[in-house]
């Protein structure tokens, strides 16, 4: 018996798919979602399982972000051939990605067990909702939101790619929501930040879901309710990233941070209660 069924898939789907990029954890989610399922969070296949339908949420940025990946790889190539093409932003910017994945690969292999271990509980999501709450505020007072898109440097790409191992080592703490607060924190305005967000979380993201994809297809998960469930994420989460997109345009964060401390402490309760264990 597979230890999560089609219905589970797509409900899991629904869920990476809205909470992947929006700044509120999806894997919180996913681990709240999967314990009131009944569906065991510490079980390797179910955690693969969850690495793993990211990447249809990932095949949503990919698209919708087509034409800009096209455009920056395009300048990558080009400068890899021609000297004077390694001056366009574009070109660095490329490079800026690779590079600035570089620190969660390396945490994320040496501290592989310990992630899957006592940082997986559900305990440490709570409290990583409600500290990241308090982040996201505080960075989203303190920047000046002067900063565009094309104003990112190589600094701001490493120290927000780098913040990504605050998710990875909390989860909960929310990826997007780490990237964001720190490019929040460099004064970038809040547009230029999700995209950043997004575009540092394409190669971090889409490793996960092929180094995990093994574990997923193991005796556990079965690889229909894991296909249902990439599929539904990447139509979810194609629309979650217009709607993102157009609701950081014109709004604050205080929306999600309000969000994200109510999901902590619901979880709280959820634990203390015994509705929910650890």
């Amino acid at each position: 018996m597979s230890a999560i069924s089609v219905g589970q898939a797509v409900v899991l789907g629904v869920v990476e798919g809205v909470t992947e990029f929006l700044p509120v954890s999806s894997t919180g989610h996913l681990k709240i979602t999967e314990g009131l399922m009944g569906i065991p969070v510490d079980d390797k296949s179910v955690v693969a399982f969850s690495a793993v339908i990211q990447v249809g949420a990932i095949a949503a940025v990919l698209v919708y972000f087509f034409k800009d990946i096209v455009r920056i790889m395009s300048a990558w190539f080009r400068g890899l051939a021609n000297r004077e093409e390694r001056y366009h932003h574009d070109y660095k910017f490329a490079w800026w990605v690779i590079f600035a994945t570089m620190p969660i690969v390396v945490v994320g292999l040496a501290a592989k067990p310990f992630i899957e271990g006592p940082l997986g509980s559900l305990w440490v999501v709570a409290g990583s909702l409600i500290a990241g709450s308090v982040v996201m505020w505080c960075a989203d007072q303190m920047g000046r939101h002067k900063r565009g898109e094309d104003d990112t440097s190589f600094k701001d790409a490493m120290l927000v790619g780098s913040s990504q191992i605050l998710a990875l080592l909390f989860p909960g703490f929310s990826r997007s929501g780490a990237t964001m607060s720190t490019a929040l924190i460099l004064d970038l305005d809040r547009v230029a930040a999700t995209r950043l967000s997004f575009f540092l979380g394409l190669p971090a993201l889409t490793g996960a879901g092929i180094y995990e994809l093994k574990d997923a297809l193991g005796a556990s998960v079965g690889a229909v309710p894991l296909a249902v469930g990439t599929v539904v994420s990447f139509v979810v989460a194609y629309a979650s990233i217009a709607w993102l997109l157009k609701f950081v345009a014109k709004h604050s964060f205080n929306a999600f941070v309000v969000y994200r401390i109510l999901i902590g402490l619901l979880l709280l309760g959820l634990l203390g209660t015994g509705v929910l264990s650890s």
